[in-house]
């Protein structure tokens, strides 16, 4: 009875948090759209809305509509999308290896989408147009994420102490690679290096928000079908096998899922930092461990996290932007010495 009575609090509780949290998307998601260089008012943001749903003729749209739709829509959504996202993948890559410090810059996933992205910003130019550099980005990450796999194939038991090494070691080849792709460049490109590295969602547009929104599918279609096998796995190895499940096949589908996610996502946005570390711990802490409601509130709690930090890097030194992710790594890093001064003394 009392399992129960916990069970149905604690559900409450989600479904409390989700409410609320997505009337502060609502409310932040304008605030973003109204924001910016050129002031615009909710009612021309209705106007613009209105002509973007009933499929209204170019010739009616003004500049100011152009500027509502064809920029600040598509730039709230990938800060939904790449926010929610990172979240998820944090959370995801902490069960699988037990460990809270766990995101995608641990295991080589955003350093290596940064080097692809780099090395043709500096080496190659925009050879394919506007997809030179989110193609470059994607297949970057997931170089990275071959060589991960190559390393730990060897091994007969893929443990999350060798598969954090593993990252490691991965992780800090491709920043080597990043510096010397920069150092190759020009200053003009050492500036575009600086930006894409510290994330930014300023090339969101409609016909590639499928690329970031690719990888939010393919996190929700592994959390859907496992998230009862993380559970299981936050009991330990032999709980895991004791319910037939194979931990070491599970920690590998995440962190392919995770791997192909997050280049899906930096391809767009950046090396955005700190999302996927911040955000599952105020999660668990909010819905408890278990992952269907954990995840549900990262998502949202990762979406709402990067929509805000996008609100402040275009309005703190405006009309000039900062990188998104100087305010995510700035949140981040604070978030980092409360959690560790709030800690208990072991001794």
């Amino acid at each position: 009875m009392s399992t129960a009575l916990h069970r149905w609090r604690t559900q409450g509780a989600v479904s409390l948090h989700v409410a609320l949290l997505l009337a502060m998307l609502a409310v932040v998601g304008m605030v973003s759209v109204v924001s910016g260089s050129t002031p615009v008012t909710l009612a021309e943001v209705a106007r613009s809305m209105g002509l973007l749903l009933s499929g209204a003729a170019d010739s009616h749209y003004t500049m100011v509509d152009r500027i509502v739709v064809d920029l600040r829509l598509p730039r709230m959504v990938l800060a939904i999308v790449v926010g929610g996202g990172l979240a998820v993948v944090g959370a995801l890559l902490q069960t699988a290896t037990r460990n809270d410090l766990s995101d995608p810059y641990l295991f080589g996933l955003s350093s290596g989408s940064a080097a692809g992205a780099v090395a043709v910003i500096t080496l190659t130019g925009e050879v394919l147009g506007l997809w030179t550099l989110p193609l470059a980005a994607f297949v970057g990450g997931m170089a990275s994420v071959g060589v991960v796999l190559l390393l730990l194939r060897r091994y007969r038991s893929h443990t999350p102490e060798r598969m954090i090494l593993a990252g490691l070691s991965v992780s800090f080849l491709f920043t080597a690679l990043t510096y010397y792709f920069t150092f190759l460049g020009d200053q003009r490109a050492a500036q575009s290096v600086l930006f894409w590295t510290m994330g930014g969602l300023g090339s969101a547009r409609w016909d590639n928000l499928f690329v970031p929104l690719a990888g939010l599918l393919a996190l929700a279609v592994f959390c859907w079908r496992k998230h009862s096998a993380l559970d299981a796995m936050l009991g330990g190895e032999n709980t895991a096998h004791s319910l037939g499940i194979d931990p070491q096949r599970l920690r590998i589908q995440a962190f392919v899922v995770c791997a192909f996610a997050t280049a899906c996502f930096v391809a767009v946005s950046g090396v955005i930092g700190f999302v996927g570390l911040m955000v599952p711990h105020l999660a668990r802490a909010a819905a408890g461990a278990l992952h269907r409601g954990m995840l549900v509130l990262a998502v949202l709690m990762g979406a709402l996290l990067l929509l805000l930090s996008d609100v402040m890097c275009r309005t703190v030194l405006a009309p000039q932007e900062l990188p998104v992710g100087i305010i995510t790594a700035s949140v981040g890093a604070l978030f980092v010495m409360y959690t560790l001064l709030n800690q208990p003394d072991a001794a």
